[in-house]
């Protein structure tokens, strides 16, 4: 066996001669940053050899400096004697404090509440067919000799309407001793189904006061998961992280690819339930006081592959044409069969998907948006790991993803990263010495650069000519900031090492600006491409919601200047949040909400892009700085000219 020193987590990790560094971070939960999973296309996973030999070959993501210093791909290194490593703090930190958008309480409180209003407004009910009620059975006797269970079936069926009840066997096992706790004075929480119900839990004496539900967001890169009174209809807390799948690649194709290896699927389907859901709900839990057994009812959002992973689903043919996915609607699921944190019998509902990329957290999100009840035309655009689009309005509403990859998510940019402490969000260039002002996540010193900081950065250098409309930088500018490596490649200094004591300069160079030019140029096609196929144009529009991690922070002049976003009215633009999550909450709380929910997921239309005639062509004339065709970008094409 070779003993594996990391020293930045003070843990000795033996292993195989021939195993690859990576996947012994992996097996051993040290969390290495690995947005590409391996394949050596990212260069996120640089480690610093501090002691010993390993097998491995030095790639264009390593400058000659820092492979002299020792770094190395971890993907890229077979283990082949002792060593010691040592992991950035960057790459093993980049899961904690992250930033998650919506986390403002009085934010949070104006996008539920305008969710709520929709539902409201549209005449449907916030009632849910969960019900808990305090009863008191008759004592048995000698002469009233009736079993547990037929003794709160009799009471059943005379006090409450019912004739039958039903209930797993978990709950039977508990109930000689519970009803016996306070003299048959228990509490039930039940299902009704016409004349029957299911009983989800049993509790000595009242209890009347405590339900619970949980609404859950399952993004590719974060997890939020909220929990609410089903009484009151209130959120009571909120609780949320890195979704750990994140250390088996950034997107959602290269965690499909690792599911298919041996145990992929069982260890992403871990990561997900057991290393981020459950002890979110832990921490829940803990703050308010809550036991487990009183949280009955979930509705959970994600794209069509993290519903998929989240339920321990074979995912491989999502990707693989003709794209189909293993199911759209929830299959029936309780606590219990998926190892949540929750009661046993807790109902789990899965909101609907459309197709392979338009999942549950679109339809999630149009429900919380109000685009089904809606007189206007609303372009509804998500903006995370995946770029998911919706067009239409009460009458119709067309779907479509774009394949923008995780650069929203700072992957794909050499000094990416997720919106974490030490992120650079916001950027301002001075056009006279071309120095940065930058606003850090935290306040704290800056270690990368996340997606609404790269939007503005590319922005401001277009502005004060570091870039062309290509996206080059220009060579004939002499300035310190501005340098060009070995392989001819020109990038800007953001951050000086000096200036902060950092082990490198932070830097975004010219192969990061074409990856997120690419980005950008598949949501607007995209969006273009949708509302061609119904014969129409940008001018239609009456509103655009921006929704999505990214949406927060996003400067909506800086994102149209870079051709993002249409050059459209700017008052048309709103930020609604975590849609996902809000529609969840809807169809948590309300019966009404969960039937439009899977209504609105029966009756979106799906367009495949990679197979619509114009699509291409358009989007490689969105691959310019703001478009290839400046005329569909007047405000901008002024201020160039200026």
């Amino acid at each position: 066996m070779i003993k594996v020193n990391f020293k930045s987590h003070n843990k000795e990790i033996y292993c195989n001669k021939g195993d690859n560094l990576l996947e012994v971070a992996r097996n051993s939960n040290i969390f290495i940053d690995a947005p590409c999973n391996g394949s050596v296309s990212c260069g996120k996973c640089k480690v610093k050899l501090l002691k010993g030999n390993v097998d491995s070959e030095k790639t264009l993501h390593i400058k000659d400096d820092e492979w002299e210093q020792g770094y190395i791909l971890a993907c890229n290194t077979t283990v082949i004697e002792d060593i010691e490593i040592e992991v950035p703090s960057k790459l093993s930190s980049s899961m904690h404090g992250m930033k998650i958008e919506g986390s403002d309480k009085k934010k949070d409180k104006q996008i539920f509440d305008r969710a709520k209003n929709i539902i409201e407004t549209h005449n449907l009910d916030f009632k849910t067919n969960i019900v808990k009620t305090y009863i008191e059975i008759e004592e048995p006797t000698l002469d009233d000799n009736l079993s547990d269970v037929d003794r709160l079936e009799r009471h059943v069926r005379n006090k409450l309407g019912f004739n039958e009840i039903d209930f797993k066997l978990e709950l039977l096992r508990k109930m000689p001793i519970i009803l016996r706790e306070n003299d048959f004075k228990v509490t039930i929480t039940y299902v009704k189904k016409k004349n029957k119900i299911t009983i989800l839990n049993i509790e000595s004496g009242n209890s009347e006061d405590k339900l619970y539900g949980v609404a859950i967001d399952i993004g590719t890169t974060s997890v939020v998961v909220c929990l609410v009174d089903l009484y009151t209809k209130e959120v009571i807390d909120k609780a949320s992280s890195g979704n750990a799948q994140i250390k088996y690649g950034a997107d959602v194709i290269h965690r499909i690819i690792y599911s298919t290896k041996k145990d992929g699927l069982t260890k992403l389907n871990q990561a997900v339930i057991d290393d981020t859901i459950n002890p979110l709900l832990e921490s829940l839990y803990v703050r308010n006081d809550i036991n487990k057994d009183n949280v009955v009812t979930l509705v959970v959002a994600g794209n069509t592959t993290m519903s998929s992973l989240f339920l321990g689903v074979y995912t491989d043919y999502l990707r693989q044409e003709p794209f189909i996915p293993p199911f759209l609607k929830s299959p029936k699921i309780m606590g219990e069969d998926i190892g949540l944190n929750v009661n046993d019998s807790a109902y789990v509902y899965l909101a609907p998907s459309v197709a392979s990329y338009v999942g549950g957290d679109i339809t999630a999100g149009v429900l919380s948006a109000g685009i089904w009840a809606s007189e206007e035309n609303i372009l509804f655009i998500d903006l995370g790991t995946n770029g998911e689009i919706v067009f239409g309005n009460k009458d119709y509403m067309m779907s479509c993803a774009c394949s923008a990859g995780p650069a929203f998510e700072g992957g794909g940019i050499s000094c990416g990263m997720r919106a974490s402490n030490g992120a650079i969000e916001k950027v301002s260039i001075d056009k006279a010495n071309l120095n940065p002002n930058l606003t850090i996540i935290g306040e704290c010193e800056p270690i990368g650069i996340c997606g609404s900081g790269i939007i503005d950065l590319i922005c401001q250098m277009l502005l004060t000519g570091i870039i062309d409309r290509r996206g080059k930088i220009y060579r004939d500018l002499n300035n310190k900031r501005i340098r060009f490596n070995e392989h001819d490649i020109g990038e800007y200094v953001l951050a000086f090492k000096e200036d902060y004591n950092l082990e490198n300069d932070i830097t975004v160079n010219e192969v990061d600006i074409d990856n997120f030019i690419r980005t950008k140029g598949a949501i607007y096609s995209g969006a273009s491409t949708l509302i061609e196929s119904l014969g129409m144009d940008f001018s239609v529009i009456d509103k655009v919601y921006i929704a999505g991690g990214i949406g927060n922070n996003l400067n909506i002049e800086n994102s149209i200047l870079i051709g993002l976003l249409p050059d459209i009215e700017r008052e048309k633009f709103a930020y609604i949040g975590n849609s996902s999550l809000v529609g969840s909450y809807l169809a948590l709380i309300s019966k009404d909400a969960k039937k439009k929910l899977q209504q609105i997921g029966n009756e979106m239309t799906y367009v495949e892009l990679s197979v619509y005639p114009t699509y291409m062509d358009e989007f490689i004339s969105a691959c310019f700085l703001p478009h290839t065709n400046i005329e569909q970008f007047p405000t901008v094409k002024r201020l160039l000219e200026d």
